[in-house]
């Protein structure tokens, strides 16, 4: 019998995919990763319901602290880019650095176990002439996940399932419900564990960082308003500016170095291009030229068609040129590449030089 620790936040998602790997006959260990303190759906009450999804499964149940990880990771990491004018995406990070790679360390290591399953939606195959491990869009593009997922690596892929890949969300609540689980009509995670436990992201960042009063400015330099911290600010930011205009005004630039947050109209939003550092070449390998691709700077922007264009040797570092001008082009956020459905590869979008 095969075995398999499939990791359980105690939502619906992860709970059915543990009951489908049960059904299919697998030996399942479920593995709850205690993140931190709070109301999030991976820590105080989701643990509670992973407990009783395994009891109901009748599958064996570990907790694992990981406090200090996800601190040093994703709050830690959080907490620096905001402060040095950045939006960073915690959930890519998380995956790579928190839940994936070690979640499967402690499978072989404490478990014995070589393969680990989550309820994310995406889909892995394996190239049959080079064996490289490729991630594919879920079936499901409304729930596709695999944009968050761009940062693992081969030896990682190489262990995971995602049962739930080759179905919607509505099919998953039903197999749930089939299967009798008392997460089947939970409500579903709107957002970030740490917003969902501190009640929004400027109440998480103002337990971290103290007001730092500055300017408002548009793009010639003339104050608008003030700000009480440019850590409370991201590119592309319509709402909660504060600054009464014949237009609706965006945050187009922060500038830590003089404490200022740059705004203008949503035409001077719009980027065509970026670069990308830390760069993961996930289904194919690291190209020595430009290719084409359909790429996206934002979860649940379009993939407009694009040009990559390798920096450095090991095409860690490249510039994207977009078909299309892009709103909202944010650093520290991830722009993901793909052909079709194969997601090609992905990194974290660079700082651009701010003026005024």
């Amino acid at each position: 019998m095969h075995k398999v620790v499939v990791g359980l936040s105690g939502g619906v998602d992860s709970s059915a995919a543990a009951a489908i790997l049960h059904h299919q006959g697998y030996e399942v260990v479920g593995v709850t990763l205690w993140l931190m303190k709070g109301k999030g759906q991976c820590c105080s009450e989701g643990m509670v319901d992973a407990a009783q999804l395994c009891e109901e499964l009748g599958i064996p149940h570990h907790i694992v602290d990981s406090r200090e990880l996800f601190q040093e990771n994703i709050v830690d990491y959080l907490v620096n880019g905001y402060s040095a004018g950045i939006t960073p995406l915690p959930c890519s990070q998380c995956n790579r650095a928190v839940k994936f790679g070690p979640m499967l360390h402690y499978a072989k290591q404490e478990l014995g176990i070589e393969a680990i399953a989550t309820g994310h939606y995406a889909r892995i195959t394996q190239d049959p002439i080079t064996g490289r491990y490729q991630l594919q869009r879920a079936l499901d593009l409304n729930k596709d996940q695999s944009y968050f997922l761009y940062d693992l690596p081969q030896a990682v892929l190489a262990h995971v399932r995602f049962p739930l890949g080759d179905q919607t969300k509505t099919e998953t609540r039903r197999v749930a419900a089939e299967f009798g689980l008392h997460t089947a009509a939970k409500p579903e995670s709107q957002d970030l564990c740490l917003v969902e436990s501190h009640g929004s992201m400027r109440d998480f960042l103002d337990k971290y960082l103290a007001p730092q009063p500055g300017e408002i400015v548009d793009q010639a330099g003339r104050v608008l308003g003030q700000h009480d911290g440019t850590h409370h600010y991201t590119i592309g930011q319509r709402k909660g500016i504060g600054i009464a205009a014949a237009e609706p005004l965006y945050v187009i630039g922060i500038d830590v170095g003089r404490n200022r947050v740059i705004v203008g109209d949503r035409t001077s939003a719009h980027q065509t291009e970026c670069t990308v550092q830390r760069v993961n070449w996930v289904s194919i390998p690291a190209p020595n030229a430009p290719i084409r691709a359909e790429a996206q700077s934002r979860y649940r922007a379009t993939p407009v068609g694009a040009t990559i264009v390798p920096l450095n040797d090991d095409s860690s570092r490249v510039k994207i040129t977009f078909d299309e001008p892009q709103f909202g082009i944010t650093p520290g956020q991830a722009a993901v590449w793909y052909d079709g459905d194969l997601l090609l590869g992905g990194g974290i979008i660079e700082t651009e030089p701010q003026s005024p």
